[in-house]
């Protein structure tokens, strides 16, 4: 029996993404101080160009992505090389390129290119060894200490995790694992000393965000504020006194799912993460249904992506994990941020279609 193209797609891929893009650029309007119409306007502008790259993707054959694996990684160090020098500093952090009409966040781009890396490597050997194991590690930490030196931290961890994850996958020896769990365990301390003092701020505002309420503590509080002051059913769009009335720090970026949470309430805070979930769970499955070793690491790569942002974000809205700037996926604005999310979406559809394709 043959299908058609369209029939081979996971529609579920391209709907739950847009509806989710959909309740981020409903809060940016809502929101009633300087700039936000602008980044509503900008968000969609995005977003149109991020589903174009996703349409793309898909058509594009994922396969063809493994021989050029290793020019995206060393193309992605010569970025985050660069915006040390070059970039734009904003709230004492160097992270973007400026590019004219568009502001490049290197880091973003590298989650993708890490991901493409780590699963070309480990589809390709066979017989993982010590040699093997040092190269991984220096592949994989070389650009989480470029962007430590930025600093972004929160980005730093979304590499590592997915570092982590797509290499429990493949299932290395448990050697490996101890010596990693040993190297964690000795560096980890030592990683407190070239923390700056703002970030050393946000844990201990993490541990007691009363210590401070005026100052470190203050986007902590009024984020919780703003996700209790939701209630059920939400205040609706633009009607919440929390991100209106500018309360709320950064409510279009980090602190996005208290503005959703404010308006829409527990119930629609619940179907948000919901979406989210259903997406991930998707992603999982195209994972499961990979004819190939690399379409496999390539889907359990973004999962780990989309699942740690998701966790830290929504944790971080409501005051049980540390700020670490960390977005959310298809919800906060960020160019960079959204266009790197559809690219992975495009390549998980590539990996789908062709299952399908294999199957008729």
């Amino acid at each position: 029996m043959k299908r058609k193209l369209w029939q081979t797609f996971d529609w579920s891929l391209f709907i739950v993404p847009l509806i989710l893009v959909s309740a981020g650029i409903a809060v940016l309007f809502s929101l009633s101080f300087q700039d936000t119409a602008n980044f509503a306007i900008h968000q969609i502008i995005f977003a149109i160009l991020g589903l174009g790259l996703c349409i793309v993707f898909t058509f594009l054959n994922y396969q063809s992505l493994k021989p050029v694996a290793y020019i995206l990684y060393f193309v992605g160090l010569v970025l985050l090389v660069a915006v040390l020098f070059l970039g734009k500093t904003k709230f004492g952090a160097t992270r973007w390129i400026s590019l004219g009409f568009f502001q490049l966040q290197p880091s973003e781009v590298f989650k993708l290119i890490l991901v493409i890396v780590l699963a070309k490597f480990f589809s390709s050997v066979e017989h993982f060894h010590w040699k093997y194991f040092i190269l991984i590690i220096a592949l994989a930490f070389a650009p989480v200490f470029l962007v430590i030196k930025q600093p972004d931290v929160g980005t730093s961890l979304v590499l590592v995790i997915i570092f982590f994850s797509i290499i429990f996958t493949a299932s290395i020896s448990k050697i490996y694992w101890w010596v990693m769990g040993t190297g964690i365990v000795v560096f980890l301390p030592v990683i407190w000393f070239f923390l700056r003092d703002y970030q050393k701020a946000r844990i201990y505002t993490f541990l007691n965000p009363m210590a401070d309420p005026l100052n470190r503590g203050y986007h902590v509080l009024q984020s919780t504020i703003t996700v209790g002051s939701g209630g059920l059913l939400g205040r609706g769009l633009g009607q919440g006194s929390q991100s209106v009335l500018q309360f709320l720090p950064e409510a279009h970026t980090d602190f996005i799912f208290a503005g959703w949470a404010e308006a829409t309430g527990f119930v629609g805070s619940l179907i948000l993460i919901l979406l989210l979930v259903f997406l991930i769970w998707r992603i999982i499955s195209i994972a499961m249904i990979s004819r190939d070793n690399f379409g496999t690491f390539l889907a359990i790569g973004f999962a780990s992506m989309f699942l740690f942002q998701l966790l830290v974000n929504v944790g971080m809205n409501l005051g049980i994990m540390p700020v670490t700037g960390i977005p959310l996926p298809l919800v906060s604005y960020g160019g960079s941020s959204l266009l790197v999310n559809f690219i992975a979406l495009g390549i998980l559809q590539s990996i789908y279609i062709r299952h399908k394709k294999l199957r008729f």
